[in-house]
């Protein structure tokens, strides 16, 4: 019993000289501190941090508002869902209704009869606005947009979005079709994180369908370094409206202005909050892919222990000046019992800013370790008894 102690002592010792060694620089927390950006005036404005999704700022950003054509983003989120899992195809074409074509607002201009290729209508949504193509596509996939409608809803409340109810597929005006800022951020977080690729849409500029061209309304296409979506709107009653986004250097920021008095005040508070995230915050990497990090004991084993190395790297978003509060944790078992094969997950290692976890990496076995033969672990429990034993006489005489 003595002896198991010392040995546990030793192995415990060893390992917590070697993460502090590794770590010793870092200490932690993952709540965003309250911050104020001023001269936001629209009415509702939220930013967020991509890669956690975490908000660092939020005016009104509860607060039940019409969100005119950012609707679109859920309706490009169910298109290209059903794109991803082969329920349609780009090349498909689709039939225009009467419906499609009485739709106002901004449009292709379809006409009643049309075959048009699915991925014509998604990219008229993405870069124009196109409402005629939101009843389309709606139409489409689920036979009405009615049903449409009912599948955005769902995806909503799947997604969390408890302050959103959609009533059509554009945005057009409707007493009982809202949402709010900070639902907008959390849908095109998730439409970009889920759909990347359709990222390319979203940074078109300009559009042409029928020897009709038309353009991009996003401001910051062009303007604003690094931006690359994601969609605007506007109607009497939700005013002048835009979520943004931009990346920069590994960080990626997501913005929503709701209720802007112009277009100009949209474009200025988004481009206020950009600066303020880009300015503020930074990539910490505080180790890299493929760094051993620790040790772990195996059971069993033809090796007693086996290295473990980072899968990937271990990095995190953080405020510019909150770098040195981050703390790095591993979660590792007592041992392993082999075989270990080269590249097994054995446990991950954290980053903390004070009680949160800001990232986590998984700790892979950066050897093979097989299992010793019975011959071998009766010598060694031989050896480890005596080596035990001398250990205590030592601890106990010297």
């Amino acid at each position: 019993m003595i002896c198991s102690r010392i040995k546990k002592s030793i192995t415990i010792a060893m390992l917590l000289l070697l993460i502090s060694g590794s770590f010793a620089a870092f200490t932690g927390t993952t709540r965003a501190q309250e911050v104020l950006i001023p001269d936001i005036g629209s009415q509702a404005a939220v930013l967020m941090e991509f890669s956690r999704g975490e908000i660092i700022y939020s005016k009104n950003g509860s607060e039940i508002l019409h969100p005119a054509s950012l609707t679109k983003i859920m309706t490009l989120a169910l298109a290209y869902e059903a794109l991803q899992k082969g329920r349609v195809a780009w090349e498909d074409t689709v039939p225009i209704s009467q419906k499609a074509w009485e739709t106002g607002g901004s449009q292709m201009f379809l006409e009643v009869g049309q075959q048009v290729p699915f991925g014509e209508l998604v990219t008229g949504i993405a870069v124009v606005s196109a409402n005629d193509a939101c009843v389309a596509v709606g139409e489409h996939l689920y036979g009405s947009e009615a049903l449409f409608v009912q599948e955005m809803n769902k995806k909503a409340a799947e997604l969390g979005l408890k302050n959103t109810l959609f009533q059509n597929s554009s945005g057009l005006p409707d007493s009982q079709h809202y949402t709010t800022a900070e639902d907008m951020a959390v849908l095109s977080r998730y439409l970009i994180s889920t759909f990347p690729e359709y990222l390319k849409l979203h940074s078109q500029k300009e559009f042409t369908y029928d020897d009709i061209k038309q353009y991009n309304l996003n401001p910051l296409l062009g303007r604003y370094s690094g931006a690359d979506g994601l969609k605007t709107g506007h109607t009497n009653e939700a005013g002048y409206c835009l979520v943004g986004t931009a990346s920069q250097k590994g960080l990626r920021f997501i913005t929503v202005v709701m209720k802007a008095s112009s277009k100009e005040e949209r474009l200025k508070d988004t481009e206020n909050m950009l600066n303020y995230a880009f300015r503020n915050f930074v990539l910490h990497r505080a180790a890299s892919a493929g760094e051993t990090l620790a040790t772990l004991k195996v059971a069993r084993g033809e090796q007693r222990t086996v290295t473990l190395q980072l899968g990937q790297h271990l990095e995190a978003v953080v405020p510019f000046d909150r770098q040195e509060e981050l703390q790095t944790n591993f979660v590792l078992p007592q041992n392993v019992p082999a075989p270990v094969a080269k590249g097994d997950a054995l446990g991950s290692a954290q980053l903390l800013l004070e009680d949160d976890v800001v990232a986590e990496a998984p700790l892979l076995a950066a050897a093979d370790v097989n299992r010793a033969g019975a011959f071998s672990l009766f010598f060694r429990s031989i050896g480890d008894f005596f080596a035990g034993l001398w250990q205590a006489f030592i601890n106990i005489f010297m």
